[in-house]
């Protein structure tokens, strides 16, 4: 950067200037765990930066054309000086870097002290990136529930998850598995199915930035988004802590849930779970060296009780899930950085189950039906070093382990099968015909991941040149499988003599009631690696003209339970170019874009259910008798045969993936602008274009590959062989050729096959996203700030991507999409993310001195739904009604009979729009300097909208099913959060 090209950029006033600095990002890319300060200064001249509060400080010598710049600063406040001169106070923030400058024609701006605290999307004239940074003291102004999901979901393009997955987000149309998290720069993100990741206890967290799009080549591993928490960490001064979050069963209005007792389609709304939460945290810092060495540490305990109830039971559940966080942070000179982390994100559950008579929904009581304990999470650690080795050359080195389990404990495992009851005759009760099973699948004991990473980045600056480059390695022990509860899963419907069932089976003359048996199990041991490295260069081509190239190179190695590799995908490139034009040179108006290709790694979840031991069937019965206890039938007698998906056994790993396979990965287009209205106003435009050039999922059809075999001249054996390869499922790209290894004639030795792509009548995976975001903010001023988006976005396709939340399929990578042709007959639509509006606007005012209100408000259109049911008898596909109701074939409403006609994906309507409104009310009294009061209020007027409906329209013996479109998902009822808090020590 020329020293002209900073002159003009401080032209701007000294509030936009402090915006920029705290939230802008810097000249060039930063880390993912700290800042930058950039500027000019006359040439060779000594430019020191000091951090009062941890005794850091590093002197500098200004270039020959006067810029310098401080790489690689953790978040903080920091002074910097030319010639021992007076300093000026600047803030440096996790991805940004501050600008400051010396020369003549900035000195009237004098100290420059930044007065920002919130700004989503601030001007930004040297970045490519769409991030957002929220740091503790924004969270706090506003009334947002403390997880990483809420603070996520104030950024534009964010929705929330299907709420079966927990608590998750979808980014900029991805499915809400495809993100990826990092703590203090250690990759947290589960490799199952990446739907979980460790968290932070929230007290800890001092800031969190959120990517949207447009990252550059450090990050990888996601088609969504990229969160990345930074901790709290001890300076000079000790400060301590104490506060109680509270949230009283009795102002929580209860969730809400459908209610049928008669199954006939004429449902209620009645209230569920009530919530007693009791967070409490005891922290504090400071130093165990002066200027060297510095403590922070934080423990949080929890006391939560849910009572819920639902139709034919009800719960009480207990979290008690105590977590804690050291960080430490050596000064080890000037020069060499050491910073160890170490947390624990436990969270351990107990839950009562009762069952209850037809009609009885009170809430407590019931007869006992059993118990279910889970944890979730683990202890994580985190070493990481920086040295600065001269002044234009960076290195850091992170090692990290992380733990993260799955394990439960239930205890109906045994003897308690899971039993559905779809007939219109059913009966819900104690002990009635739903058994006494408590959770639909048993894990294995111990069940879980241990994660082992390693990276190294660099920054090298090289005059007008940035370059940054680093390489990483992660690998992932998982110990997982699970069965159904009881051995198997009986599955009740009513059906017509004459019916064909999903396994080919005829309705015999005479029954009018069917049930399901379905056997399911799988598990192992089994090896995960993923690695990368890239380079990247910012180039400030002009003065007011900047490009970013990049590349990332990544390599994913999965490997089976006996220690095979079935995925080793090398060299996958994926470039990233932007650039960002600052038009005026006074960072008042900038125009930018960027385009880049992003991979995904191959989850763990395709491990289990790919390459480890699997046994899958189902055969249909008749029946004379229900078991009083366990609700399974008796006197069976079989219709039809056995519908075998998997026989069990560990496949040879070169037998079950395509040789050919490439991983998921998107193309990314983005170009927009901003402009700065006022000194505290700002507004942006951008628009994003995401496609899906490479899907990943199994396909299982027999009669295609059979087909075509018997066409090139294959014999019937031959033939066999190789669609029995394909239908046993076959990892690919659905709609590319088909490459298998196949024993031809039972010798062992393997046969490549190519099948080509339109002999499996397959089409492409198809995914794209469209969105039109408008953002605004008004800065914080000490008085009052707001800001917010309104998103315009199409998610479109034929699949939604790792997982499926139309069925709530967490299967990563393995969903039931591309099974079977006829499974994909009218796929082609709007998908589950899909919400065409989006309104979010959020702020804080200080109405006295002493008392501060805030403000958090949501209008979003709702998604799309379907009208699921079994694919046609008579249809030419003959393996896709085996999978039950998997199709868009249904009735055109609930009550016709089958045969149903083709409603295509997103087409059978939308929920209704969801608004919801919070409000918070902060006291902090002058006459106790520390204490804090502060009342939040989610869902002020305790709004009723649902997200989702009940989407299948029959039952798998084709009979209307009664609860078809019933509302499912309603939004977080209305409830009062206090929080009372107390700090002393340094101010």
């Amino acid at each position: 950067m020329t020293r002209n090209q900073l002159a003009r950029r401080t032209r701007r006033s000294a509030l936009a200037l402090a915006l920029g600095l705290c939230f802008a990002g810097g000249v060039h890319a930063q880390s993912n765990t700290s800042g930058a300060i950039v500027g000019n200064a006359d040439p060779g001249d000594a430019i020191s930066v000091t951090n009062p509060a941890t005794g850091f400080s590093r002197t500098l010598t200004a270039s020959a054309d006067g810029s310098f710049r401080f790489s690689a600063l953790p978040p903080g406040t920091y002074q910097v000086s030319e010639a021992g001169g007076e300093p000026r106070v600047v803030t440096v923030s996790v991805g940004t870097a501050s600008s400051v400058d010396f020369t003549s024609s900035a000195t009237t701006l004098g100290t420059v002290t930044v007065v920002g605290s919130s700004a989503v999307n601030p001007i930004d004239v040297s970045s490519v990136e769409s991030t957002t940074i929220m740091t503790e003291q924004q969270i706090d102004r506003l009334p947002v529930a403390r997880n990483t999901t809420s603070v996520a979901l104030l950024a534009p393009g964010t929705v929330r998850g299907d709420d079966r997955f927990g608590n998750v987000a979808s980014f900029g149309g991805a499915s809400p598995a495809e993100n990826v998290y990092y703590i203090n720069g250690f990759n947290v993100t589960n490799i199952v199915t990446g739907l979980a990741f460790n968290e932070l206890p929230f007290e800890a967290l001092a800031e969190q930035q959120v990517k949207t799009g447009g990252y550059g080549a450090e990050f990888g591993r996601s088609l969504g988004g990229v969160v990345n928490m930074i901790t709290k960490r001890g300076t000079n001064e000790w400060k301590f802590g104490a506060n109680l979050v509270w949230s009283p069963q009795a102002l929580d209005s209860g969730a809400r849930f459908a209610y049928d007792p008669d199954r006939d389609g004429n449902y209620t709304v009645e209230r569920g779970a009530e919530t007693d939460s009791l967070v409490y945290n005891v922290y504090g810092g400071g130093p165990l060296v002066k200027d060297k060495l510095f403590m922070y540490a934080l423990y949080q305990g929890e006391k939560t009780t849910v009572e819920d109830r639902y139709q034919g039971g009800s719960s009480d559940e207990d979290r008690d899930s105590p977590q804690g966080l050291v960080k430490l942070d050596w000064n080890v000179t000037d020069d060499h950085l050491l910073e160890f982390t170490a947390f624990s994100d436990k969270h351990k559950s107990h839950t009562q189950y009762y069952q209850r008579a037809p009609g009885d929904t009170a809430i407590g009581g019931g007869t006992p039906l059993g118990t279910l304990d889970t944890e979730r999470g683990g202890e994580n650690y985190v070493l990481r070093w920086t040295g600065y080795l001269t002044d234009t050359f960076t290195l850091s080195a992170l090692y990290g382990r992380g733990e993260y389990s799955r394990d439960t404990d239930d205890s109906n495992a045994v003897g308690c099968p899971i039993v559905i009851d779809q007939r219109s005759s059913a009966d819900v009760g104690p002990l009635g015909v739903e058994g006494c099973w408590v959770n639909a699948l048993v894990g294995v004991d111990g069940a879980g991941d241990v994660r082992k990473s390693w990276r190294v980045d660099g920054e090298w600056i090289l005059g007008d040149h940035m370059l940054r480059f680093g390489l990483d390695n992660e690998k992932f022990d998982t110990f997982d499988g699970s069965s159904y509860s009881g051995g198997g899963y009986w599955l009740y419907a009513n059906a017509d003599a004459g019916d064909e069932l999903s396994n080919g089976g005829i309705v015999p003359a005479g029954v009018t009631e069917v049930v399901r048996f379905r056997k399911f199990e799988n598990g192992g041991n089994f090896v995960t690696k993923n690695s990368a490295w890239y380079i990247e260069d910012n180039w400030q081509v002009t003065d007011n003209f900047l490009a970013y190239l990049g590349i990332r190179n990544e390599s994913f190695t999965n490997l089976n339970s006996l220690g095979g590799a079935f995925i080793d995908v090398q060299d996958t490139w994926a470039p990233r170019l932007g650039f960002s034009w600052d038009v005026h040179g006074d960072s008042s108006l900038k125009v930018f874009g960027n385009a880049g290709r992003y991979y995904i790694p191959v989850y763990a979840n395709t491990n289990v259910r790919l390459a480890g031991s699997e046994s899958d069937y189902f055969e249909w019965y008749s029946f004379d008798s229900i078991d009083p206890v366990t609700g399974a039938p008796g006197g069976l007698t079989p219709i039809g045969d056995r519908h075998v998906t998997s026989s069990g056994g560990v496949p040879d790993p070169r037998t079950v993936v395509d040789n050919n396979l490439s991983p998921m990965y998107q193309d990314e287009f983005i170009l927009g602008f901003q402009k700065q209205l006022s000194e505290s106003w700002a507004v942006g435009v951008r628009g994003i274009h995401r496609d899906l050039k490479s899907g990943m999922d199994d396909i299982c059809p027999y009669d295609e590959p059979y087909a075509w075999a018997i066409e090139e001249g294959y014999s019937a054996d031959e033939a066999d062989a190789i669609a029995s390869a394909v239908n046993h499922c076959f990892l690919t790209n659905p709609g590319k050729d088909l490459s298998l290894n196949v024993d031809l004639d039972g010798s062992g030795e393997l046969t490549t096959i190519v099948i080509p792509a339109a002999a499996l009548g397959l089409p492409e995976a198809s995914r794209k996203y469209d969105a039109l975001e408008f953002f605004f903010e008004r800065g914080w001023d000490g008085k009052w700030f707001l800001q917010g988006s309104y998103t315009w976005a199409k998610s479109k396709g034929n699949t939604e991507g790792y997982v499926k939340s139309d069925i709530a399929q967490d299967d990563a990578g393995i969903t039931q999409d591309f099974d079977y042709p006829g499974l994909m007959d009218g796929a082609y639509g709007y998908l589950p993310n899909d919400r065409r509006h989006s309104l979010k606007v959020f702020g804080a005012y200080q109405v006295a001195d002493e008392w501060r209100v805030g403000a958090n408000l949501l209008v979003q259109s709702g998604r799309p739904y379907n009208c699921f049911g079994v694919y046609p008898a008579d249809g030419p596909d003959t393996g896709a009604p085996g999978y039950g109701v998997a199709s868009f074939y249904c009735g055109t409403n609930v009550e016709d009979a089958y045969p149903g006609t083709l409603v295509p994906r997103g087409t059978a309507g939308r929920v209704p729009w969801q608004k919801t409104l919070d409000l918070n009310l902060t006291y902090e009294p002058n006459w106790m300097d520390g204490l804090q009061v502060r009342m939040n209020v989610r869902n002020v007027f305790d709004s009723n909208d649902y997200t989702r409906v009940v989407e299948d329209a029959e039952t798998d013996s084709r009979a209307p099913l009664y609860n078809y479109l019933q509302p499912r998902g309603f939004v977080a009822p209305r409830a009062v959060e206090f929080v009372v808090q107390y700090e002393w020590g340094a101010k």
